[in-house]
């Protein structure tokens, strides 16, 4: 993610006010990096997402309080969903990157095996986009983005 968005608040403005500000912004924040997150090539794309989904998460948590209860836990439960999809991939896509530079610093003999374990990897990484995938659909993120401007325009002033 080049650089967070920073966030100003007025600290005389009531704090359901401030929930509904920092919400919509962490929301944006994890509908912009939506473009690309399936592309295998460009592994970034999935690491600015799960930040933003992570920042979002946070935010929902801090401002708890401020949300009627049950719209809350439902948004809540989605964001960790998607958060949960892009770790999935995350991991697969640090464990290749990690050994795939490894390859040239091994023995000979040993290479084989580490191609190997990629090559599992790689599966497991396709596996993770395909899970990924069911998150990130247009339908899927409009309904999430929807959610989310409900819970912000809900915060309790």
């Amino acid at each position: 993610m080049a650089s967070a968005r920073k966030v100003e608040l007025d600290c005389e403005a009531p704090f359901g006010q401030a929930a509904k500000r920092v919400v919509k912004v962490r929301a944006k924040e994890v509908f912009k990096q939506a473009d690309g997150v399936l592309d295998l090539r460009e592994v970034e794309h999935v690491h600015d997402m799960r930040v933003a989904t992570r920042r979002l998460r946070a935010a929902l948590e801090v401002f708890e309080e401020c949300f009627p209860s049950k719209r809350h836990r439902q948004a809540l439960k989605r964001v960790k969903a998607l958060a949960d999809a892009l770790g999935e991939r995350r991991d697969a896509d640090v464990e290749i990157e990690l050994l795939e530079g490894l390859v040239g610093k091994v023995a000979t003999e040993d290479r084989q095996a580490l191609e190997a374990l990629i090559g599992d990897l790689r599966v497991r990484q396709g596996q993770a986009n395909e899970n990924l995938a069911g998150f990130v659909t247009v339908k899927r993120l409009k309904k999430l983005r929807r959610r989310l401007t409900k819970l912000a325009k809900a915060a309790k002033r």
